[in-house]
């Protein structure tokens, strides 16, 4: 990872959370909540999981020792005791908190530099189990993640008949102008 290439993940993590958003929407509640046998089982199932990912890695990543301003939020929310927590059952609920966290990601993107990435990050599990890794190493991870799920979503959206249209990184990765 590069400060760069943070800023960049960062843009691309927004503009695909508000194009899986807009593009649930589509389908009634009953389709969204249906057990479609995936790991998380529905599409809001799988929705909540990012929620609560992003929720647990950012709140790690304030306590980075930089303590970047845009995370500070973070440490203002009821810690998570699990990874089963629930940040709603219908997408309204759902949509709040992901533009909540792609603000905050948005935000705190252009804070993180060179020497921030090279750092260790030290965090603990629910388990108790500390770790003590790489935060670039991390702040890959944690992109890489949410890339994952939302594929998960983008086939179970097309398993419902809708199609979420272009997700590749690529189409946002700006020209660069021939010298």
């Amino acid at each position: 990872m590069t400060p760069e290439s943070t800023v960049l993940m960062a843009a691309y993590n927004a503009s695909m959370n508000e194009k899986m958003y807009a593009t649930t929407a589509q389908l009634p509640h009953a389709e969204l909540a249906a057990d479609r046998k995936a790991f998380f089982g529905s599409i809001l199932g799988t929705m909540n999981h990012l929620l609560v990912g992003d929720t647990i890695w950012l709140t790690r990543f304030a306590r980075h020792s930089t303590r970047y301003s845009a995370l500070a939020p973070m440490l203002d929310l009821p810690p998570l005791t699990s990874m089963t927590h629930s940040y709603g059952d219908d997408l309204p609920s759902l949509l709040a908190h992901r533009q909540r966290l792609d603000a905050i990601i948005t935000q705190w993107a252009p804070q993180v530099g060179v020497d921030d990435l090279a750092q260790a990050l030290e965090y603990r599990r629910f388990t108790g189990v500390l770790y003590r890794k790489h935060f670039g190493s991390l702040v890959q991870h944690f992109f890489n993640h949410q890339t994952h799920h939302r594929g998960q979503v983008t086939t179970l959206l097309t398993q419902a008949g809708v199609d979420i249209g272009v997700t590749d990184l690529l189409a946002i990765v700006p020209d660069i102008e021939a010298p």
